[in-house]
C-alpha cells in the first residue's frame, strides 16, 4: 500500500466499515445509517433532531429521509419539543431501543476485535493521525 494515497487509503478503509456494518445490519432488517442514528438518540429522554443531524455529520435532507425510515419502520416517534417549541423531540419506542441495544453491541464488538488485532500504541498514533488529518480540514489548511 505504499503506492496509494492517504485519501484513498482512508475512504477503502472506511467503505469496508461501512459494507461490514450495513452486512451486519441487513440480518436485523437495519442499515449502518439507521444504527448510527438510533445510536445518536438518548435512550430514555429523546433528542432534539437537531442533535442528531450534528452528531452523524448529515445534512438536513439526509437526516429527514433516515428520520422518516425510522419512524416507518416503528423504530421512533416524533413529537415537539417541550423546551422549544419550534423542534422537535425524536423518542425511541420499544422497538427502536432494541434495535440500539443491538447496534451499540456491533459497535463495541467491532472495537473489541481492531483492538485484540492492534496494539494500544498503534492505535493511539492512528487517533492522533485522524486528529490531525481532521484538524487540517476543519481549519481549511489544506486548500
Amino acid at each position: 500500500m505504499k503506492d496509494k494515497t492517504i485519501d484513498y487509503i482512508l475512504r477503502a478503509t472506511w467503505q469496508a466499515v461501512s459494507r461490514m456494518y450495513n452486512d451486519e445490519a441487513s440480518k436485523f432488517d437495519g442499515s449502518m445509517a439507521i444504527g448510527f442514528a438510533l445510536l445518536s438518540i438518548d435512550k430514555e429522554d429523546g433528542t432534539p433532531s437537531t442533535y442528531i443531524s450534528n452528531r452523524m455529520g448529515m445534512e438536513p435532507t439526509s437526516l429527514t429521509r433516515t428520520l422518516k425510515t425510522l419512524e416507518e419502520k416503528g423504530l421512533i416517534t416524533r413529537k415537539k419539543n417541550p423546551e422549544d417549541g419550534r423542534g422537535v423531540l425524536i423518542s425511541l419506542t420499544d422497538l427502536g431501543k432494541e434495535m440500539r441495544a443491538q447496534s451499540k453491541e456491533t459497535v463495541l464488538k467491532f472495537n473489541e476485535s481492531v483492538k485484540k488485532n492492534i496494539s494500544e500504541e498503534k492505535l493511539n498514533h492512528f487517533m492522533e493521525v485522524a486528529e490531525i488529518i481532521n484538524d487540517l480540514i476543519t481549519e481549511k489548511k489544506i486548500f
